[in-house]
């Protein structure tokens, strides 16, 4: 899954899957027990000092603010194919990058939403500062992102092409 635009996320039809359960999981069943603990930490009496109720409510919120999320999400997903295999740096393709030009000095990673983070490759946002500077890039050129410090970094696209996840 990638982000294509600010509104859309694109999906493979697994991930789309996997985040529906969630969700599906999240707005029925737990919401369930969720409530069920919060009904028993109440029944124990003061509120103020009962830190098995608030607990229970913090989890609570927790758990609303990922459904409200994945809500979110998933209106917004495209289901569909990676991207295409043109060599052009977007969201969904697995990117080499030599920092300063240095061939020597490279990182590959996933460019696409934290939803989509795997364990097999270091994933970077499109809305990060190297995700928004070598965005739409093509093997060869340079790109300039600006640091967290306000320093610029330059990089060198050696590759570009579509993660087979």
């Amino acid at each position: 899954m990638t982000q294509t635009s600010d509104n859309v996320t694109w999906l493979t039809q697994e991930a789309y899957n996997q985040l529906k359960a969630e969700l599906e999981y999240l707005s029925g069943p737990a919401r369930t027990e969720i409530s069920v603990k919060i009904a028993a930490a109440r029944e124990e009496g003061d509120l103020r000092e009962n830190g098995g109720y608030h607990a229970a409510k913090e989890e609570q919120g927790k758990m609303e603010l990922r459904v409200r999320q994945l809500t979110q999400l998933l209106e917004h997903a495209k289901v569909g194919e990676a991207p295409a295999d043109d060599g052009v740096v977007e969201p969904g393709m697995v990117v080499t990058i030599a920092f300063d030009g240095d061939p020597d000095d490279t990182v590959t990673f996933l460019l696409a939403s934290r939803e989509y983070a795997s364990a097999d490759i270091e994933t970077y946002s499109p809305q990060s500062p190297l995700g928004i500077g070598v965005n739409g890039m093509r093997k060869g050129d340079v790109a300039e992102y600006e640091l967290p410090n306000g320093k610029m970094a330059r990089v060198k696209i050696l590759e570009a092409r579509p993660y087979d996840g």
